[in-house]
């Protein structure tokens, strides 16, 4: 895929981070991504070939905008990335897209029967965020061998799905996350089994990931840089730029790192620099909306839309984030290594 034009990404960005958070809704987020899309601007370069740290940046730069349309585009272009990796033979890949990939122990989707790659789909899927706004879904779903299988679906379709509304968020409200009940419902497969979470992509999407959690961050640091720039500037909101500056930059060399890896070694196991990558950039969230949110005070929260949108709505998306969990296979890594991987 073609390189994107950043500034024609800003122009349609632009209203959506400028609007009033009382004309913030799902169906502003719907608009926007169905533009980017019609703009061809969803066309991003895929990861490991050659300009991964662009596609990276794109993604940022949409969540810098707004979390809620990031959430939704980031996923419309990992499942292009996805059907072009699976090399999947899918009748209708036009219009906007999701990855639904989540497994909790009470929502477990089926295939029931199965025609070659024709199936059909019982079963409860959770956290289909945008189910109202997208025209097709990839999600993981189980074969009759108990083997993990990814399958693709139209929801332009009424019978046989049931939308289950348990959204209760303040943050990333407007993404409408929701469950979906499916009975005999139609797919198509999508590549073999298994293979979903053990290509190489899986690992480059979860740092595409991050990249959107170092956008916002981007987004929160742009009002108290702004803030800086002024004649009567506090010494104090300085000391607090020059922290942000210093968790920024920490994790902005570390997502460049991993692109230039991820695109020298495209095949490899990327695992264990998504971790890396993923861990640095929430140290560095944490610091950013801690050190603005001390410098601002109470009014960007209540008065300004934007930064009131981001800081509501990054700590809810940054929970993807497996917390302790992912830090303890981090240090399982690093303690059967060498401390010599640290050196400079």
């Amino acid at each position: 895929m073609t390189s994107l034009d950043p500034s024609a990404l800003e122009t349609l960005l632009r209203p959506v981070a400028e609007a009033d958070t009382r004309d913030h809704s799902a169906t502003q987020i719907a608009e926007a991504l169905r533009a980017l899309h019609s703009a061809s601007l969803d066309r991003l370069p895929f990861p490991g070939a050659g300009a991964t740290l662009e596609r990276w940046q794109r993604l940022a730069q949409v969540a810098a905008a707004d979390l809620c349309l990031a959430k939704l585009y980031e996923s419309h272009t990992d499942a292009l990335a996805i059907l072009h990796e699976c090399q999947a033979n899918v009748p209708q890949t036009k219009g906007l897209w999701a990855v639904w990939a989540a497994e909790p122990p009470d929502a477990r989707v089926r295939i029931t029967a199965q025609h070659g790659h024709v199936l059909r789909l019982s079963g409860r899927k959770a956290w289909c965020s945008g189910a109202r706004q997208v025209d097709h879904a990839l999600l993981t779903v189980w074969d009759d061998a108990q083997q993990p299988r990814l399958a693709a679906i139209d929801l332009d379709r009424h019978e046989g799905k049931v939308i289950v509304d348990q959204w209760q968020a303040v943050g990333m409200a407007a993404t409408q996350t929701v469950d979906l009940e499916l009975t005999d419902y139609p797919a198509v497969l999508v590549g073999e089994p298994g293979q979903y979470v053990n290509r190489p992509g899986f690992w480059h999407g979860g740092i595409g990931i991050a990249a959107c959690w170092y956008g916002a961050a981007l987004g929160l640091a742009g009002h108290l840089h702004r803030r800086c720039q002024s004649s009567h500037v506090d010494p104090h909101a300085l000391a607090h730029l020059g922290a942000v500056d210093a968790a920024l930059a920490g994790a902005r060399e570390l997502l460049r790192a991993s692109a230039a890896w991820v695109d020298a070694n495209p095949h490899a196991d990327a695992s264990r620099q998504a971790f890396q990558a993923r861990a640095q950039v929430e140290y560095a969230v944490h610091q950013v909306t801690d050190h603005v949110g001390r410098a601002l005070g109470a009014a960007p929260f209540c008065r300004n839309g934007h930064f009131a949108r981001l800081a509501a709505d990054l700590p809810v998306f940054m929970r993807q984030s497996h917390a302790e969990r992912d830090l303890a296979q981090l240090g399982q890594w690093a303690a059967a290594g060498s401390d010599a991987s640290w050196m400079l």
